[in-house]
């Protein structure tokens, strides 16, 4: 266990290396001009090249670059050029809305999908399947940028039960956390049906049934838990993706997270910030990856002796 986990570490850091340089890169590239952006079009070039040297952004790229990995070495993000705020305290703001969102969404898919997954694979081709299926594949097609306002539109403008946007409570998580959490709902219960389909079959589960446990002891206890290794690896690689990319529903329901700080920061051509970021983002996806691969390891023997 001891080698997987460092083999592990050692790929993540060697991933996040390649995004930190890749993401500084990219964002140099991108068009416009911060000084521009704070100062204004109609500002002296005298007042643009001093304000662009006390930014350091007449250094070559290759001298920004290695500022920038002495800064993340010290864990030092910089300041942000709109707020003038350090970087990390703003992130630090930020973090608690988008983790509490996708938390709350990652439960909503897990209270949604186990229960339809489980009914289409034992209910194989009957009404019960085709309708959860039929359910799956309309949570899968409506995007998050449609599904959003069509939920604020009926439930919080006509009936009134939820606040249209913002962070106010309780409530006003509700919606996004449904917007994010049906999608994921639904590509889990597909992997739930088809998982159990397979585990269904095994002799294991015919044991069990000739003992005269309970169709629910048995499909509960016995044949999910020994489907559940596909089914964590996908829950991992969602969550990475709800932490990392619900920038389009955060934005639809001005949802104070990293996301948001994202989109704001591009606008302002806040170079730092977004940098940071995407950084951030990069990092958690990668994180929430290696410890997806850990669990998996730890569930099934035959990984951490090299057989399978």
């Amino acid at each position: 266990m001891l080698k997987i986990l460092v083999s592990r570490l050692l790929s993540t850091l060697v991933v996040v290396f390649g995004v930190a340089c890749i993401v500084f890169l990219l964002i140099h590239l991108v068009p416009g001009d911060p000084v521009e952006v704070m100062l204004g079009e109609s500002a002296q070039q005298a007042d643009r090249e001093a304000l662009r040297s006390a930014l350091g952004l007449d250094l070559p790229i290759h001298t920004q670059l290695l500022n920038y990995f002495n800064g993340l070495l010290h864990f030092d993000l910089g300041v942000s050029l709109h707020s003038k705020r350090p970087i990390s305290e703003e992130l630090l703001e930020r973090i608690p809305a988008t983790v509490e969102l996708a938390v709350a969404s990652l439960l909503i898919a897990i209270m949604i999908a186990f229960p339809l997954g489980v009914i289409a694979a034992v209910r194989k081709s009957t009404i019960w399947d085709s309708s959860a299926m039929t359910i799956s594949l309309l949570g899968v097609s409506i995007p998050n940028f449609v599904m959003g306002p069509v939920l604020i539109l009926i439930f919080a403008v006509q009936l009134g039960w939820f606040p249209v946007s913002g962070r106010e409570g309780f409530a006003s998580l509700i919606l996004p956390a449904i917007t994010l959490g049906t999608a994921l709902a639904a590509i889990l219960s597909r992997m739930v049906r088809s998982t159990l389909l397979e585990v269904l079959n095994e002799d294991f589960v015919r044991t069990a049934r000739a003992k005269g446990l309970s169709e629910t002891t048995v499909i509960w206890k016995h044949a999910l838990k020994n489907a559940m290794l596909p089914i964590i690896t996908l829950l991992g690689l969602q969550l990475g993706v709800l932490l990392a990319g619900s920038i389009i529903t955060e934005i639809v329901f001005s949802w104070p997270g990293i996301g948001q700080l994202t989109i704001e920061s591009i606008k302002r051509r806040d170079y730092p910030v977004v940098q940071a970021c995407v950084l951030l983002i990069s990092l958690t996806y990668v994180v929430v990856n290696m410890l997806t691969d850990l669990a998996y390891s730890w569930l099934d023997p035959r990984i951490r002796e090299g057989n399978l």
